[in-house]
């Protein structure tokens, strides 16, 4: 019969917007997709025989977390089901009193010790039930804490290069999902320990009363296992069935309120099309729904028919044993009860049983990517780095990253001396922001050797060369803090100075952007909560640069710091940066604005990973043919302006070749 096969998934209906917009169904392609079926790819018997495992997992990290919890937690479940064996007695025993021949006074005098023993087991359930729920309050959250923690600890020290590895980066995505997954575990095995427990309680006291009644229990709880696991598996391919659905409904509902996408919704007409691909996705999700809702109601019906046959059965022979004579009827009553208890903790059982197994698949995921975190983790110690600093050297050093074919960086040698602007130039993918990252030690080099004051970054303690660098790119994170803390957490680990942060701020130029905002230091920097506000790219360009400022590393490595910046905003940048290196910061400059590079003490061009020439501006544009010369006169082609026309000098430099405008 078609209710005894394992339940699929349909092939799932799509609705003509769906192809439309989306070439057919939406599915996603995540990490914690491949997770998505587990139930009906495995037995519950299966998974059943893996419960010894998957809660161990949970009871390593409990007891590493605190034991006496965790002892607390499972003396308390233990004593629940004793409690419950013992109540079973108790009511046999009251039973038979009650039933026993003589006058209704002398029964009710006989029955009530058994009575007292009943109402005290009861009252010691409840109350080691309270216990079980503080124990589990406690050790639930701190279990959490410290697995996520360690997830967490992790993911910040793994090699950068590492996260540049698609597998690698797929993994610790999926081990995300399974933070979530550890309390919900914990619960989960509590409950079915419960019911393990009760189900043995219940199974030992009809073994006493009468073996048969053992059998009668098999009989009652294998209709209620049945219907309780086709009913999950049912319920879960529903899910599955209507999941896709419901997501690209989400896609586009979610577009319908965005800001960014408002104004065309508005003069295009986007906005109609929207709306009716949402009541079209929608109609084609209710009518699976519903087609899917008749299927659960036919397998519950199914379900409690054959527990009731079941049912009807057992009676039946416990009737044929009370008519015979072979069992009391105070033994009867007492089967009773312990069947129906039984009956309710196998259907727990069986629930948690298969939400456990779902969960356990993200744990594994979540230990996995600990694991991983730390084999690929930055290594702790090494050789100090002599300070001040006073020159970066690299030798003939290339580098390329996880699975590629092709160095970004081939065979490149080059100085970094103290206190000087540096630029690196070139087009797009010439390698730039790669040997930046060498430098600042977030990388290593595939070949050849980065020198830090002459020692090996291979072998210095990079914890510290970290603490000398200072990090100001075009697409710095935007923190969604107080912009305080938006400059503080350029140096965290001290103490949080508001003098120290003002001072940062009013170095880059920021202090109006600070002035401007509704609560001043304590705004929120994004929107959507109270005292949150949104900053303009310019404004967060200011706001990154106080927050390289207040670090106040000796080396600060710029990577394309005024793309968001108005004219006279970027001039002030770059001017702001010669301060630095005359004040003894030495300055990586990467740029495609050629008037900041101009300026600089010395300038390497690259290109394809190669180090093709290197000079100051002077020497640079006095190549014939040279790549900096030939990218020079381009941007200043876009402004008519002759190249070669005297530069207005700046104080203690001097250049021979004029400087583009900053916004060429």
């Amino acid at each position: 019969m078609r209710f005894w096969r394992r339940p699929a998934p349909r092939p799932l209906p799509v609705s003509q917007t769906e192809k439309l917009l989306f070439g057919g169904a939406l599915r996603y392609d995540l990490p914690f997709t491949r997770h998505e079926r587990p139930l009906l790819r495995m037995g519950f018997w299966a998974m059943a025989r893996q419960f010894p495992a998957m809660a161990a997992v949970v009871g390593r990290a409990a007891w590493q977390v605190d034991p006496r919890a965790l002892l607390t937690l499972l003396g308390a479940e233990l004593g629940q089901g004793l409690t419950r064996a013992f109540g079973l007695v108790a009511t046999n025993s009251a039973l038979v009193a009650l039933f026993a021949a003589g006058p209704t006074a002398d029964r009710l005098r006989q029955a009530l010790p058994a009575i007292l023993a009943v109402s005290a087991v009861t009252g010691a359930g409840a109350l080691l039930s309270a216990v079980s729920v503080g124990a589990s309050g406690r050790l639930e959250p701190q279990v959490e804490r410290v697995c996520t923690a360690r997830f967490y600890a992790g993911a910040v020290r793994i090699e950068l290069a590492a996260l540049e590895d698609k597998d690698i980066h797929r993994t610790l995505a999926a081990g995300r999902f399974g933070t979530d997954s550890i309390r919900v575990m914990l619960g989960s095995s509590i409950t079915v320990v419960n019911a393990l427990i009760g189900l043995v309680a219940s199974a030992g006291v009809l073994f006493l009363l009468h073996p048969l009644l053992v059998a009668m229990l098999v009989l009652i709880a294998a209709p209620k296992a049945w219907g309780a696991v086709f009913t999950a598996r049912r319920r879960y391919a529903s899910r599955q069935a209507w999941l896709e659905h419901r997501r690209a409904i989400g896609i586009i509902s979610n577009e319908i309120t965005r800001e960014q996408p408002a104004a065309e919704i508005r003069v295009h007409g986007a906005g109609q099309l929207l709306v009716d691909a949402y009541t079209d996705m929608s109609i084609t999700m209710e009518g699976e729904q519903r087609r899917l809702a008749r299927a659960q109601a036919t397998t519950q019906t199914v379900a409690s028919a054959l527990s009731g046959a079941a049912a009807l059965a057992a009676y039946a022979v416990l009737w044929l044993l009370l008519t015979s004579g072979g069992m009391a009827l105070a033994v009867a009553g007492t089967a009773v009860i312990a069947v129906r208890s039984a009956g309710a903790s196998l259907t727990g059982l069986v629930t948690q049983v298969n939400r456990l197994f779902e969960e356990t698949l993200y744990l594994k995921d979540l230990d996995g990517a600990c694991e991983l975190a730390e084999r690929h983790a930055l290594p702790t110690g090494g050789v100090a780095l002599p300070r001040p600093l006073e020159e970066i050297r690299l030798e003939n050093v290339s580098f390329t990253y996880p699975g590629a074919e092709t160095p970004a960086l081939h065979e490149v040698s080059l100085t970094i001396p103290q206190g000087k602007v540096i630029a690196l130039v070139g087009r797009n993918g010439s390698g730039k922001s790669t040997l930046s990252k060498l430098v600042a030690g977030l990388y290593l080099p595939s070949d050849g050797t980065i020198r830090w004051n002459g020692v090996d970054v291979r072998a210095a303690d990079r914890q510290e060369l970290f603490d000398q660098v200072g990090l100001l790119g075009q697409d710095f994170p935007r923190w969604p803090m107080t912009a305080a803390a938006n400059v503080h957490i350029g140096r965290s680990a001290r103490p949080f100075d508001q003098s120290r942060v003002e001072k940062a701020v009013t170095e880059a130029d920021a202090d109006e952007v600070i002035a401007a905002l509704p609560h001043g230091w304590q705004s929120l920097v994004m929107k959507g909560f109270e005292r949150g506000t949104q900053l303009s790219g310019g404004q967060w360009q200011r706001l990154g640069s106080a927050r390289a400022r207040y670090r106040q590393a000796p080396l600060l490595i710029v990577d394309e710091p005024t793309a968001a910046l108005d004219p006279d905003a970027e001039i002030e940048a770059f001017e702001a940066l010669r301060s630095l290196a005359d004040h003894g910061t030495t300055v990586l400059l990467i740029t495609h604005r050629l008037a900041a590079t101009a300026n600089a003490d010395h300038i390497y061009t690259l290109d394809h990973g190669r180090l093709i020439e290197q000079g100051t501006h002077s020497e640079l544009m006095a190549l014939e043919g040279g790549s900096y010369r030939r990218m020079y006169e381009r941007q200043a082609a876009q402004f008519a302006i002759t190249p070669h026309r005297a530069a207005v000098p700046r104080p203690d430099r001097h250049h021979d070749a004029a400087a583009p405008p900053a916004y060429g």
